[in-house]
């Protein structure tokens, strides 16, 4: 869909997508902190509730724009505050809500909140969300850290001394500079070696990778850098 920032219409693509012209925020059911969901809805200002995520909105005093899922935690009270056309019904159990709504996102980027904490799986569940939905880009914010799939190139400016993590989802390789252990010649893999407590020894980080498997965490204060990298 086409967001329209003077009237709010939105226009379905081709593609059966959602497609906007600017970032979106995807509200999921976990743990939100409120302060930073209002951040993310002064970069990325389109509002898209995954299932029951859309009462904590409500709750809170947003509209979403969207509601997507198979509605299994939706309130009543949720359907009826909301106008139909709000709402994306996807009846198939083979993904999660998450991916439901990552998937059928055509924008420069997303911000997600609310898909961590409280429940391990889910968090799992949103690694491999990352992986199953390359794009849009999406960074993931989480209590403490934010969490994005590596491009194959990135260019990230920090402070030195910031602890940036990689932690490998598949098989991959890459190369470095600006990080005090080199990634360069290190075939990373679950189960045969992970890049976690790296640390920044340079103004700009790059990174390349030769496939879109290595997630980057890095401290929530960096959200900025890695939204100016990434979008």
């Amino acid at each position: 869909m086409i967001s329209d920032a003077k009237n709010g219409e939105n226009l379905e693509s081709a593609s059966g997508s959602f497609r906007y012209d600017t970032l979106v925020t995807i509200l999921g059911g976990g743990d939100v902190n409120t302060g930073d969901l209002a951040d993310s809805l002064r970069k990325a200002p389109v509002l898209v509730a995954a299932d029951g995520a859309a009462d904590r909105a409500l709750e809170l005093g947003y509209v979403p724009d969207l509601v997507v899922g198979d509605f299994d935690s939706l309130s009543a009270r949720a359907r009826a505050e909301l106008p139909a056309d709000k709402l994306i019904h996807v009846s198939e159990q083979e993904s999660t809500d998450f991916e439901k709504a990552l998937a059928r996102i055509d924008a420069p980027g997303v911000l997600a909140l609310g898909m961590t904490g409280g429940r391990t799986d889910h968090e799992l569940a949103a690694w491999h969300t990352l992986m199953r939905c390359p794009v849009p880009r999406c960074i993931v914010v989480a209590e403490e850290d934010i969490v994005f799939l590596c491009p194959p190139a990135l260019r990230l400016a920090l402070p030195v001394g910031t602890r940036l993590s990689l932690f490998p989802m598949a098989t991959v390789s890459g190369s470095s500079d600006g990080l005090q252990w080199p990634i360069d010649g290190i075939a990373f893999a679950p189960g045969r070696a992970i890049g976690t407590s790296n640390r920044v020894v340079a103004e700009e980080v790059c990174l390349e990778v030769d496939q879109p498997a290595m997630l980057v965490i890095l401290p929530k204060e960096h959200l900025p850098a890695a939204v100016s990298a990434l979008f």
